[in-house]
């Protein structure tokens, strides 16, 4: 039997867990914390702790987290009067250790050991940290990283390892007591922190042996959210001269109209719930029996200009969606998002066309769609209506936080297109098309933010009229960013282009003064599977992650090196990062290459290539494909066959194959587009494999190649449609 109070997370799966292995689960009555009165004391117990520890180290209360888990670690080796033994002991069945000397003071200083990779060449080996607690899956401590003169271990993160030296003595956080070697004071007075004893307490040094370790699982990185409220100011060779730093984002309605910004904020929130009244988001009324409200949450952004400075405050009323049952508060919820190969075939399109290009945003666009189902909220903080505080907010349309508000979203935008003239791509179901007599306009949504392309200024502002009569609409006029991407027109056509990106991802990961190279990737570099200590895997995938979208959008050149590198993300060696930094190297060389799109007349043809058993280890091939518009990408992928080829032939016809799903693609998506030629004429696919072709273009069979059938009839059946031609071109001219 297992007793445990009425907690939502008991129900599922914990609950289908106790009934399939015959386990009951007991629950305690409605709001009596006493039926369950020795968890409940515990609780009491860590929370004393938590509350002890935070007040004695000048920790911020955003650090309870941590505090609570190390009073847990704590508790379970203590013994316990009524076994003699401790709770590690009772459930591992051995003694947590013969001594405590590995527990540390919670918030003491730590000057920790910067790993082998990360160290710098001249400067300190350690970095100043304070120490919060142990490692959960390994024998390693827990910092928060507090002062440091290194690049690549970044202050206010949390970091894991087992070779560090503790102060115990020293309390960073506290008001008046500080590592004399930091550049940083917590006391905006400046008070004096040699009144007292003069002497600066004797440190307590750890014995632990110090190991030389490679950056693996003993130094982890993790980003936190840390309190800048305390950190309010930092000295720089001067006492009196102080640079304050900017405070976080509120992370409560309470935090925000009390801050030093309370004005901003509260006017911020005013404009959201204006919105949502005048969208008649909701409607008071008294709770019906047998239902549970949902809550809600506010959450503060600000949104800054280029140059830094804070264009303005908003704010955001969220409901707790992650409440919702599937089945009774909510059923589909599936949204179509338009494809980036979508975005860049309109812009090619209106390059070759010499057309204009607007773009609109829709202002708290999930507020528009229609709630199908009864939904209850709890009337939101600070804007409870008085002498009917009891009564809640029943949903009438759709509120951020919802798990059917983007679809109810789409659907209201969907109807208010299609009764208004427009057609919907097959191809693609954001995207919308609109011909009469006057002219034709294509119309692109992702979300919120919508590329208008019309043959006409008079169809374009039609469109915007129509959109502004039926949503609350921002008119951006002619588009110059969308999704990060910059827009650049030029007199001979359009430049795509994310030199801003590189620049950002340059300076995030501190490489921005590296040596450039030539080539993302040296041909002698051959990356294997990393058998060794993992290093810094956490730094690397937010690498992989950050080129991954700047491959996806505009650089193809990247293509096949980032997704050779996203192969080894879960345990990167030293040779991957020396890839990794190449690449890096690289964009710093060609951070202003972007893809620009001419004008009329144009051909849209494709090429076909692959790597054959690019991975010795597997003995799989890498397929590649990329399709131009007069000379600049349009569509492109890089990625390992999932099947193991026994020839160039059968790895070049599964790369044709892939190649030709997106040919046909393209096909029926300008089969919807107004300007394009119609018929669409067939699309040339360039391939460098004479073995290939041939066997894309013959109808026998032989023992050898029955298993790539399936390709086969693929690749043929569009042969023979017209769909795509497939034409031989030297590797040298590809």
């Amino acid at each position: 039997m297992v007793r445990s109070d009425r907690g939502g997370e008991y129900e599922a799966p914990i609950g289908d867990f106790c009934a399939s292995v015959g386990i009951v689960h007991e629950r305690t009555a409605p709001y009596s914390p006493q039926s369950n009165g020795v968890a409940e004391r515990k609780n009491r117990t860590l929370k004393d702790m938590m509350n002890a520890m935070l007040v004695s180290s000048g920790l911020p209360q955003n650090m309870w987290g941590e505090a609570v888990l190390s009073s847990n670690y704590l508790l379970n080796k203590v013994p316990r009067k009524k076994y003699d033994k401790t709770p590690y002991e009772l459930w591992k069945g051995r003694r947590p250790g013969p001594s405590y000397q590995y527990l540390k003071v919670w918030g003491c200083l730590a000057k920790v050991l910067v790993p082998t990779p990360k160290k710098i060449k001249t400067g300190p080996k350690t970095v100043d940290c304070i120490f919060i607690g142990y490692a959960q899956n390994s024998s390693a401590y827990r910092f928060l990283v507090y002062d440091s003169n290194n690049p690549d271990v970044h202050e206010n993160t949390i970091i894991e390892s087992r070779n560090a030296s503790f102060f115990e003595d020293v309390f960073p956080c506290k008001s008046n007591e500080g590592p004399s070697t930091s550049k940083r004071t917590f006391d905006v007075a400046m008070e004096n922190t040699s009144e007292g004893s003069g002497e600066e307490p004797e440190p307590r040094r750890s014995k632990h042996a110090r190991v030389e370790k490679s950056f693996g699982s003993d130094f982890l990185t993790y980003l936190v959210e840390f309190d800048s409220n305390i950190l309010t100011c930092m000295v720089e060779n001067e006492p009196d001269f102080l640079t304050c730093l900017v405070e976080n984002e509120p992370r409560t309605y309470t935090e925000a109209v009390t801050s030093t910004e309370g004005p901003m904020w509260k006017e911020a929130i005013k404009s959201e719930v204006d919105s949502i009244l005048k969208n008649h988001t909701w409607e008071l009324v008294d709770l019906p029996p047998g239902c549970k409200p949902l809550g809600s949450k506010w959450i503060f952004k600000r949104k800054m200009k280029p140059d830094g400075s804070i264009d303005k405050y908003k704010a955001r009323l969220v409901i707790k969606g992650y409440k919702q049952r599937e089945g009774l508060d909510y059923f589909d919820t599936y949204s179509p998002v338009t494809r980036i190969n979508s975005i860049r075939m309109i812009l090619a399109i209106a390059a070759l066309r010499n057309l204009e290009v607007h773009q609109m945003d829709v202002k708290t666009a999930f507020l528009n769609g229609d709630i199908d189902e009864e939904i209850y909220m709890e009337q939101p903080e600070g804007f409870r209506v008085p002498s009917q505080e009891n009564k809640v907010c029943k949903i009438i349309k759709s509120l951020y936080g919802l798990k059917q508000a983007p679809k109810q979203w789409h659907e209201k935008f969907d109807h208010a297109m299609l009764i208004n003239g427009f057609k919907i791509n097959e191809s693609d179901k954001c995207v919308y098309v609109k011909s009469t007599v006057d002219g034709y306009v294509i119309l692109c949504l992702y979300v919120d933010d919508i590329l208008i392309m019309g043959s006409n200024n008079q169809m374009i502002n039609s469109t915007k009229s129509m959109l502004n009569s039926k949503f609350d609409m921002k008119d951006m006029g002619l588009a110059d960013l969308i999704l990060g991407i910059k827009i650049i027109r030029g007199p001979d056509g359009l430049t795509l282009s994310q030199s801003h990106y590189v620049d950002k991802i340059l300076t995030k990961f501190n490489k921005d003064d590296y040596q450039e190279a030539r080539t993302p990737l040296d041909k002698n570099t051959h990356l294997t599977k990393n058998r060794g200590e993992c290093i810094s895997q956490v730094e690397y995938a937010r690498i992989i992650g950050s080129l991954m979208y700047l491959m996806s959008c505009t650089r193809p050149d990247i293509a096949f090196v980032v997704s050779k590198l996203s192969r080894y993300t879960s345990n990167p060696g030293d040779e991957h990062w020396k890839a990794i930094v190449r690449v890096l190297r690289y964009l710093r060389k060609t951070q202003n290459l972007g893809l620009h799109y001419g004008r009329y007349p144009a051909v849209l043809e494709g090429y076909s290539d692959t790597s054959w058993i690019s991975d010795i280890k597997d003995s799989k091939s890498t397929s590649g494909y990329v399709f131009t518009l007069k000379g600049a990408a349009v569509l492109w992928k890089s990625s390992k066959q999932t099947l193991i080829a026994r020839s160039t032939m059968e790895s070049e016809l599964t790369a044709l194959d892939k190649c030709t799903e997106e040919a046909e693609w393209l096909r029926h998506f300008l089969e919807d587009i107004p300007s394009w030629e119609k018929p669409v004429p067939p699309i040339c696919i360039h391939c460098d494999c004479q073995a290939e072709i041939g066997r894309a273009q013959s109808n026998l069979y032989n023992g050898k190649s029955r298993h790539v059938r399936r390709r086969h009839n693929t690749i043929k059946q569009l042969l023979t449609t017209g769909i795509i031609t497939v034409d031989y071109v030297k590797s040298k001219d590809k």
